[in-house]
């Protein structure tokens, strides 16, 4: 199957990706849908997969200063996971940050995603914060180009 990704900052496109990154991302510990989201939105580039007119890969990058991006909000609907999405997802954005002259891209990655970034080419810088007390994230960087 083959899967196109897309961008969207359409508000109604932007509900169903933050629906999606509610279900993924916070729902299953107990966090608000108001969480999955914040005032960046529109400045930022939301990459997204559809599937039977729902959204189930998506990602964001957002410009964290002069040749810095940001990669946040990465979700996988569940029995999509593992297939590649995420990837295509990832990619896309890198070469947007490209477009954008952007040369260096920083996350933060929960524990359980930092082999999938490294896998594609991102290094650990650093052990960071604990969300809510249960997840532990670190610092991953890219350099483009």
């Amino acid at each position: 199957m083959n899967f196109i990704v897309r961008h969207s900052n359409q508000l109604s496109t932007l509900a169903k990706i933050i629906d999606l990154r509610y279900e993924v991302l916070r729902q299953p510990w107990k966090q608000s849908r108001e969480s999955a989201t914040d005032l960046q939105e529109s400045e930022c580039i939301n990459a997204y997969i559809e599937k039977d007119n729902k959204v189930i890969a998506c990602g964001r990058l957002q410009v964290n200063g002069p040749g810095l991006g940001q990669v946040r909000y990465m979700a996988v609907k569940q029995p999509y996971q593992g297939k590649g999405l995420g990837k295509l997802i990832l990619l896309n954005l890198e070469q947007s940050a490209l477009i954008m002259k952007l040369h260096t891209i920083e996350l933060q990655a929960r524990e359980n995603a930092v082999a999938f970034y490294a896998s594609l080419g991102y290094q650990t810088e650093e052990k960071t914060f604990k969300l809510w007390d249960l997840i532990q994230h670190y610092r991953m960087v890219k350099k483009l180009g």
